[in-house]
């Protein structure tokens, strides 16, 4: 089937000046929010995002610091971790942020807004890929279309590690993992159950059950040790984490790796779920959808024009240098409002309003 990649945009890889003004690419860089009459001095930035954001968004936050006289953003007030995990910690455990970030672009209109969030602002794309350790003879040859065949040989060699994944109800990396186990096997060998039964068991309308002889459940802050160490021996995830981590990996057809978003992956997103529990101890439909990452400043936020500050300076060039450093992101600006009308006059001319096809996800 004919794919093409999420829309790309064209990144000016030119780190603008801390107070200047200028013109990048169709970037108008403004003086920082957080410069305004608005903002609190002396205040620190708190971040609650995604797991696989925990390297370069500390990296903003630090350029930020750099950049805004009276403010900091120590580790300590940044937590990084699954996106659901992220949503639950707001919603049920009061939870403050000036900043909330989250790997799945359906999670924030679903989960947060209207009471805990007005809008959000889609910021980057990152397919999957398999990171592999590339000493097993099992992955010799690998490539988009035998990845999968290669890792079902490689765990069902006596003596070699598990696929490492991710818990589906907590990371939206666990539900994306199955996603590209299914398309591959929909795809190559008309059948989405050929390979994710080799991992998998459930799931259609239970929730997926790992299998203990060829995966290993672990946490995405562990992932890369755990490869690295011979623990697992591979691991489908965002090529940003497989980026910022230095590992080795192959990319994967991008309907596979669900960054496509043309009619024929739609249609075939659209015949692939899987079902996740919830917070609230039921359980939920979850189905496929291109990788799309987004951010909003939360209602609660402590300091509302610092986190407003912090999204700016993500889609400022300075931000888009830093994310797609390596191939890990493909920023997008403008960022994609659902909501465009609410985002904060400061970001305004920073965003532009979903793809049709992106809101059709939300409807």
């Amino acid at each position: 089937m004919a794919s093409n990649a999420v829309i790309a945009v064209v990144v000016i890889l030119v780190a603008a000046g801390a107070g200047g003004l200028g013109f990048f690419g169709g970037y108008e860089y403004r003086t920082s929010p957080a410069a305004s009459s608005g903002a609190v001095e002396n205040s620190t930035l708190s971040v609650l995002g995604a797991g696989t954001l925990n390297t370069l968004f500390p990296q903003l936050a630090r350029a930020l610091v750099n950049e805004t006289p009276g403010i900091t953003a120590p580790p300590a007030a940044q937590t990084y971790e699954g996106s659901l995990d992220v949503t639950t910690a707001i919603t049920s455990l009061q939870a403050k942020a000036d900043v909330a970030a989250l790997a799945d672009f359906r999670l924030a209109p679903q989960l947060l807004e209207p009471t805990f969030a007005s809008y959000e602002i889609v910021f980057g794309s990152t397919p999957e890929v398999l990171a592999y350790n590339s000493s097993i003879s099992a992955f010799d040859g690998i490539s988009e279309s035998n990845w999968a065949e290669k890792l079902v040989t490689d765990v069902n060699t006596p003596g070699n590690a598990p696929l490492g994944v991710w818990n589906a109800s907590s990371d939206p990396n666990g539900y994306n993992e199955i996603f590209s186990l299914q398309l591959q096997g929909m795809l190559y060998n008309s059948s989405p159950t050929l390979f994710y039964d080799t991992f998998y068991s459930g799931g259609a309308h239970t929730p997926a059950v790992a299998n203990t002889l060829t995966t290993k459940v672990e946490h995405e802050s562990q992932a890369a040790s755990l490869l690295k160490s011979g623990i697992v021996s591979a691991i489908i995830t965002y090529r940003s984490y497989a980026v910022v981590n230095d590992l080795t990996y192959v990319s994967f057809n991008p309907i596979v790796g669900l960054q496509a978003n043309n009619s024929s992956a739609l249609a075939d997103y659209a015949e692939t779920n899987t079902t996740i529990y919830t917070s609230t101890g039921g359980t939920a439909t979850v189905d496929a959808a291109p990788v799309l990452f987004a951010v909003t400043v939360p209602s609660n936020a402590p300091n509302p024009a610092l986190g407003a500050a912090f999204v700016h300076l993500l889609l400022s060039p300075q931000g888009s240098a830093i994310i797609s450093y390596g191939g890990a992101f493909t920023p997008i600006f403008p960022g994609w409002a659902d909501k465009p009308r609410v985002v904060p006059s400061a970001l305004a001319p920073d965003v532009t309003p979903l793809p049709a096809w992106a809101s059709a996800f939300l409807a």
